[in-house]
């Protein structure tokens, strides 16, 4: 925006001076001068003109959704200063080295500077209880810090009451801190209440932000807590039992992440009963998955190739998931240790279509359910729907797009001045194969593309230059993905 106001400025100088010093010119220079800068002062953005767009793309689906059930993770998240709060523990920087789990403050001190430096998010499961506490206990005390309802299940469940025309059933830990912090329209069963609140700190870092010798590139944060309810899915049995009186026509099912701190013996076997409970949901009620980070290859395998995927409709994940569940399952590039900057659009696509083809219903004859999976990263998000199974997919995709811009800045309604185009303006639809090269076009802003029986659906996404906060932002984008989808068949 301030690029275009230069420009125009400058244009308005060298026409006023060319006039001034000689006013006999031919008066068509003259014309041609301010054609130029009438055109660069009316002329909208790229951002203005994608915004314009997605209101036209993003229509109501035919057939909506009226009661949603959606379980099992539910917390009370602390929003503090990442580099604020380390400080306050007297924490020195420290060289930035991952852990998968966390057992002291020094480890969480290396995981932060790990993360922030490549402004990846990530969450962790921290073994100490009394470190924890503590550690919380500063959180809650920061100046500044906020009190947000958190757990995947519990912010979808929070964006999906915004509408009014669902009936939410939540089912999670939920204390009584978290209860009251719920949308009224939410219902809750009675078994769901709990005595106390499970808590997770989440740090939050800007872009340019440093910790040490660590700077981000981008604004993120990273979730850590120790929360046992959450972590064993304690309440997914309850959840299950709870969906007979009921009679959701979607669920929406997450916390799994949760369970892989807990140490392979614990996940193998809770796992499978999950698997059985999932089993137990009525044929006719379509899944759908949201994941989130995890770090143990041989959990993502199990929750793949034998355990939960197979038996969900839909699944949700960022960058960091799809590239770990490749990783995980040797797919496609699987090789690269971590994504440069913005991922690469074709090498999504590749990998997608892995995981439709070898673990989802692109086989008519399969048994797999999976169907459609909603990615998203910073500056793109890609829908990708065995063909036949779902509908409004460009509506769908752009409706995610547009909540991740005015969730991130606060806003009801997309503010062209405060949002920045990074998403790629060419870019092919596959890296693996020779596939075509493909165009953003900002007045139709949904790029469609298709390889054998998948479809492609891709929105930019208008990244907010100063976000307000970067937590919940996958668990809205995802929930309003579904909210604009139409599922075709019922597997």
């Amino acid at each position: 925006m301030w690029k275009k106001a230069l420009v125009a400025a400058l244009l308005a100088l060298v026409a006023g001076f060319v006039y001034h010093t000689d006013p006999t010119l031919p008066e068509h220079l003259l014309e041609v001068l301010s054609h130029s800068l009438a055109t660069l002062q009316e002329a909208p953005s790229v951002e203005e003109t994608i915004a314009v767009a997605w209101e036209t793309l993003i229509t109501a689906p035919g057939q909506q959704w009226s009661r949603v059930a959606v379980g099992v993770n539910a917390c009370v998240d602390v929003v503090v200063s990442g580099v604020g709060l380390l400080q306050a523990l007297a924490a020195d920087p420290r060289p930035g080295q991952d852990h998968d789990v966390l057992r002291s403050k020094e480890d969480l001190n290396e995981a932060f500077a790990h993360f922030l430096g490549r402004g990846a998010a990530a969450e962790r499961f921290f073994a100490d209880r009394e470190g924890f506490q503590r550690i919380a206990r500063a959180a809650a005390e920061y100046p500044g810090a906020q009190f947000y309802v958190g757990g995947n299940a519990a912010l979808i469940g929070q964006k999906l009451a915004t509408y009014p025309q669902l009936t939410v059933l939540l089912c999670g830990p939920i204390g009584p801190k978290l209860h009251e912090l719920l949308d009224e329209q939410i219902v809750v069963p009675p078994t769901s209440l709990q005595e106390t609140d499970e808590y997770h700190l989440i740090l939050e870092y800007k872009a340019g932000e440093q910790w040490g010798p660590a700077q981000a590139p981008q604004a993120n944060r990273f979730i850590f807590s120790h929360d046992v309810a959450n972590s064993e899915m304690s309440l997914l049995e309850t959840f299950v039992a709870s969906l007979e009186e009921f009679q959701p026509d979607l669920v929406v099912l997450s916390g799994l992440h949760m369970m892989e701190g807990q140490g392979r013996e614990l996940w193998e076997e809770r796992l499978k009963e999950a698997v059985v409970a999932i089993s137990d949901i009525r044929n006719e009620v379509p899944i759908h998955l949201e994941l989130a980070s995890m770090t143990d290859r041989d959990y993502m395998n199990s929750i793949m190739q034998e355990q939960v995927m197979p038996i969900v409709n839909s699944i949700g994940l960022n960058e960091q998931e799809l590239l770990f569940l490749s990783q995980a399952g040797s797919g496609p590039h699987s090789q690269l240790a971590s994504w440069n900057s913005v991922p690469d659009v074709g090498q999504v696509s590749d990998i997608l279509l892995w995981l439709l083809e070898t673990h989802g219903r692109t086989d008519p004859e399969s048994e797999a359910d999976l169907s459609r999976v909603h990615f998203h990263t910073l500056a793109y998000h890609i829908l990708a729907t065995v063909d036949g199974h779902w509908a409004n997919q460009e509506a769908a995709v752009a409706a995610g797009a547009r909540v991740a811009s005015t969730q991130a800045c606060g806003v009801q309604q997309v503010d062209a001045s405060r949002v920045r185009l990074r998403a790629p303006l060419r870019f092919h639809g596959s890296h693996a194969e020779p596939g075509e090269s493909l165009a953003l076009d900002p007045r139709r802003p949904v790029t469609v593309w298709h390889r054998r029986n998948v479809t492609f659906h891709l929105s930019p996404v208008l990244v907010c230059q100063q976000p307000l906060r970067t937590v919940g932002l996958g668990d809205a984008i995802s929930a309003e993905g579904l909210l604009f989808s139409v599922m075709l068949r019922r597997q």
